[in-house]
């Protein structure tokens, strides 16, 4: 383990409310990253302030301030973090991970991923689980699974990430669903752990937002080649699942507007034949499962 080093990158946009419980959640870890760049992406509030403040304390902590008035949306959020990963170039290290400026959690989190890694040397792509709070208690995010990994915590193999190009910047955002299925192409396996918790602190905006953001979701599954039938199904089964039923209507909307609309796929067509094969896969173990009276 001492032989293991990380980096975080991290891409903060008015976090004032949050970012001191990551900062301090990071500072309490058994092991502590090489280097942390964190990008102020035109922040208002007092992010920088914060920042500075502990910048001044800890040597490993740094921040960069840029103001994109070109970018917009989900892509200012993947420049900052490629941003921040250049001023990496100088350092030795084994690992890189994203580290949303809303989230903490305990402080083996960093050591029990880069001793899962060590066991696994196929493992490009790990993480835990995201809890947010919901009735004042933080419980299991719905989407989460154990065959992907969320972009809040997600840590990166170096070898892996270089392998796939790092985070693309795509119109609809799916940088990290993006770098998983280029790592799987290429041979590396991805998983979250149960055990590993991450706690979402920023509480969900109000309807309008949510619904803007899940019709994107829909176009950004368009884009990146999500077979139809494969997201059918998937929308259809969060349906029933209140109080996010409009939620998945409006991602299942999102989609067939970009369908409709015969939108330009964001990724090659190597790609989609290998998202599509393996949401094929999904959906035949799907409708394979053994029957109560054994027979299949």
């Amino acid at each position: 383990m001492a032989r293991l080093r990380y980096v975080l990158l991290t891409a903060a946009f008015n976090e004032d409310r949050f970012i001191s419980r990551t900062i301090e959640s990071v500072l309490a870890q058994t092991v502590l990253p090489a280097r942390w760049v964190i990008v102020s992406d035109g922040s208002t509030d007092r992010t920088d302030e914060i920042v500075r403040g502990y910048c001044a304390q800890y040597a490993f902590m740094r921040l960069l301030r840029v103001d994109n008035a070109q970018a917009r949306g989900v892509i200012r959020k993947v420049n900052a973090l490629n941003l921040a990963y250049r001023e990496m170039q100088d350092l030795e290290y084994d690992f890189l991970a994203n580290l949303d400026a809303d989230v903490s959690f305990d402080d083996r989190y960093f050591e029990t991923l880069l001793q899962r890694f060590q066991l696994d040397p196929i493992l490009g792509i790990s993480g835990g689980l995201i809890y947010e709070n919901s009735g004042g208690e933080f419980k299991s995010r719905m989407s989460n699974s154990i065959r992907s990994v969320a972009h809040a915590a997600q840590m990166v193999r170096r070898e892996c990430y270089e392998a796939v190009g790092g985070y693309a910047p795509l119109k609809y955002g799916g940088e990290d669903w993006c770098a998983e299925v280029s790592a799987r192409m290429r041979g590396w396996s991805v998983k979250s752990f149960s055990d590993l918790k991450v706690m979402h602190h920023r509480p969900t905006g109000g309807a309008d937002r949510v619904l803007h953001h899940r019709f994107r979701e829909g176009k950004m599954d368009f884009s990146v080649g999500s077979h139809p039938a494969f997201e059918l199904i998937k929308c259809a089964r969060r349906i029933p699942a209140h109080p996010v039923a409009i939620g998945a209507l409006t991602r299942l909307a999102g989609y067939c507007w970009s369908y409709a609309r015969k939108e330009p796929r964001l990724v090659s067509p190597e790609f989609v034949s290998f998202l599509r094969n393996e949401q094929k896969g999904r959906l035949k173990l799907m409708f394979s499962a053994p029957r109560l009276d054994g027979k299949s």
